[in-house]
């Protein structure tokens, strides 16, 4: 079986990595390389518990994306790769007064029940919760969730890729253009054509580019996340993630880096600039959030676009009517957690294999 995957960011590298440990299937993958692939600006936060999003089919994918993360690493490391920036540093939920913090620890326990790999959960002080990251104010309350962990988006995608590579995967850069050939896609590469029994599109905020010389379009549009990276004087690979009540964030990774993330400008276009205003945003939460942080280095801007829908379910599976094509998308700011996941169902489904979750209920077209 021939099957082309278009797109290389955490959800086409989690694909072809998954199919090509199949044997008897042939895998090619084609990145355009865009500037701004979510993937290459993505920090890398996996806990899923916290999330204030109840919406039950998107955190049962949710909650299932962090639970595959221990597998995953197990399966990258017996095939020598190790070096992705994934660490298990717990996570602190915070909160500014007893009755937010009550709220944060309901919701958390409630879903934690049951799952491990959660680990421990328990209040902190403000004291306390300074103690595990240093540069944080100490008026916060804080639970800590021991499970809570974080990963090098770029480098876990590329982790899988090169496992893809060295399993016979095909690695191409370019533009691939799809037309309808007797009801099915056909592929082509600067005019040669790529034989494929199957085509998986996980070309993120750009999937509408390829989709439209085959009248199909998608409810994803870009939405510009501007991320700012720090050094710090002081060793950070321990340090836990931060979540605060609000869509921001902050963890540390194991080269004395901060990682403060991060805008979402619904709109954005494909306008790769960092802009004053979305540095000042993600700056002044920052310091806020972690004064100690005032006299850090300021390394980078890295900007992404996530692809992003109306909802918050991502979109898996077939369109109807349209054989020799699944589409895989709608991650949105989930896209870390949830990537390997996705990845590992559309291989599943492209093998005619039960998935691990229904896709039934994240349709592509809704």
């Amino acid at each position: 079986m021939r099957i082309l995957v278009v797109g290389a960011g955490i959800l086409g590298a989690s694909v072809a990595y998954h199919l090509s440990l199949e044997k008897g299937v042939d895998v090619e993958v084609v990145d355009e390389e865009h500037q701004g692939k979510a993937t290459l600006a993505g920090a890398g936060i996996v806990c899923p518990w916290a999330t204030k999003v109840e919406e039950p089919a998107f955190y049962r994918f949710y909650a299932a994306g962090g639970a595959y993360y221990r597998k995953l690493v197990a399966n990258l490391a017996e095939n020598g790769e190790t070096d992705f920036g994934y660490r298990q540093v717990g996570a602190l939920v915070l909160a500014e007064n007893e009755t937010e913090l009550a709220q944060v620890e309901k919701r958390v326990l409630t879903r934690v029940a049951s799952v491990p790999e959660a680990g421990k959960v328990s209040r902190l002080s403000g004291k306390d919760a300074q103690a595990l990251f240093p540069p944080l104010r100490d008026d916060f309350l804080a639970l800590h969730i021991e499970g809570g962990a974080r990963v090098e988006a770029r480098a876990i995608a590329a982790a899988m890729m090169r496992v893809a590579v060295k399993n016979g995967a095909k690695a191409r850069k370019g533009h691939v253009e799809l037309a309808l050939a007797n009801g099915k896609p056909a592929a082509t590469l600067n005019g040669e054509k790529l034989e494929a029994d199957l085509v998986v599109v996980a070309a993120g905020a750009w999937a509408n580019d390829i989709l439209s010389s085959l009248g199909v379009s998608i409810a994803v549009a870009p939405q510009k996340g501007q991320i700012i990276h720090l050094r710090v004087p002081q060793e950070t690979q321990d340090w836990p993630v931060l979540l605060p009540q609000a869509s921001h964030y902050m963890l540390a990774f194991d080269d004395n880096r901060v990682v403060v993330g991060a805008t979402r400008e619904t709109g954005s276009g494909f306008d790769y600039r960092v802009t004053a205003g979305g540095q000042a945003e993600v700056l002044n939460f920052g310091l806020d959030l972690a004064p100690g942080l005032a006299n850090a280095t300021l390394i980078e801007t890295r900007v992404g676009f996530r692809p992003a829908t109306e909802g918050v379910k991502p979109l898996l599976g077939r369109i109807p009517g349209m054989e020799g094509m699944l589409i895989g998308n709608g991650l949105g700011a989930g896209g870390l957690t949830m990537g390997p996941l996705a990845g590992r169902l559309l291989a599943q489904t492209a093998l005619g294999e039960p998935t691990d979750l229904d896709l039934a209920d994240y349709p592509v077209l809704v």
